[in-house]
């Protein structure tokens, strides 16, 4: 009950701080890089990167997505034209560079865009490799993300992710009561991942999808934009040999983008530090002096995870 009551407490001065209307938080304006999943695993480019033209056409290098996808690609020129193909067991492309159309198991396909070379890579739209190579493939206009192939979350619970003893994690811990489960049982460990590990679902609970910092439309101020598919769950930020910072959610700034996820938002600066593992300080003013990048992890806190905690390495420090 007392857990219960601080997060209450927390989400009441955080929402306070914003006003009540139902008043949206702008993100950036810069477009994030696209990114390619293959599997919900995030495919790495070494150098030319996939992009959305001016048309709006998904743009990916080729190659890359090929070659993940066990295909074969030639290159071959005579005179000025350049003509790319693909070869994999059950499926062939065969491309010309400049051109619209792609023959695709022996049909003629129509892109509506040119298959291009840029930065001595071909790039092809989005739908030639769903038709060229079999694949399902989605584009997501929210986190402007290529989908390939499955939606089989990796999980915190999987081998690959290490516990670490909360002994080993103890510079972290001074705020014990957020190492504690629903049950007010302390967690045997702490899972760490990564910014590169997202999508990843907290055991078999919440997959939390990307996390940004983002300047408020209201107040101007920093926030935690992240993209998941519950909505509200808390965050704390980690800060070494000091007192966690609980962050609940800004519930009247949530966005549903209708497609089973969301965007929460969290505040970087909040009053709710005065809670410090419990106890209110009435005179502590130094929350007003929090910088984001002052922690070494923000805490994902999940009321479904009964065995161990996740944190995450701060991508912003």
């Amino acid at each position: 009950m007392k857990k219960l009551l601080l997060t209450v407490l927390a989400s009441i001065l955080t929402v306070s701080m914003i006003g009540s209307g139902n008043e949206a938080v702008a993100a950036a304006s810069t477009p994030k890089q696209v990114e390619v999943l293959l599997n919900t695993v995030k495919m790495k480019f070494p150098d030319a990167k996939p992009f959305q033209d001016g048309q709006g056409s998904v743009m990916v290098p080729i190659r890359f997505v090929s070659a993940a996808l066990g295909a074969k690609v030639t290159y071959s020129k005579v005179g000025k034209v350049s003509k790319v193909g693909i070869f994999s067991k059950d499926h062939t492309v065969d491309m010309t560079i400049g051109q619209t159309t792609a023959l695709v198991n022996g049909q003629k396909k129509d892109y509506g865009t040119q298959i291009i070379l840029k930065q001595n890579r071909t790039f092809v739209p989005l739908r030639l490799v769903s038709e060229g190579l079999g694949q399902k493939v989605e584009w997501d206009k929210i986190g402007r993300w290529v989908w390939i192939g499955n939606k089989d979350f990796r999980s915190t619970d999987d081998k690959q992710f290490k516990m670490t003893k909360l002994s080993d994690f103890k510079a972290y811990t001074k705020s014990d009561v957020m190492f504690k489960n629903i049950n007010d049982e302390k967690y045997s460990g702490i899972k760490i991942i990564k910014e590169s590990d997202l999508p990843i679902q907290l055991g078999n609970s919440q997959v939390v999808y990307s996390m940004d910092v983002i300047k408020s439309a209201i107040t101007g101020d920093d926030e935690v934009q992240i993209r998941s598919n519950h909505r509200g769950n808390p965050i704390a930020f980690l800060i070494k040999n000091n007192h966690a910072k609980s962050r609940g959610v800004i519930d009247v700034a949530f966005i549903n983008n209708g497609d089973k996820t969301g965007l929460n938002y969290y505040p970087v600066l909040s009053q709710s530090d005065k809670f410090q593992n419990g106890n209110y300080i009435q005179n502590y003013t130094d929350w007003m002096n929090f910088k984001i990048t002052q922690a070494d992890y923000i805490l994902l806190r999940d009321g479904d995870l009964d065995n161990y905690a996740v944190a995450i390495v701060n991508p912003f420090k």
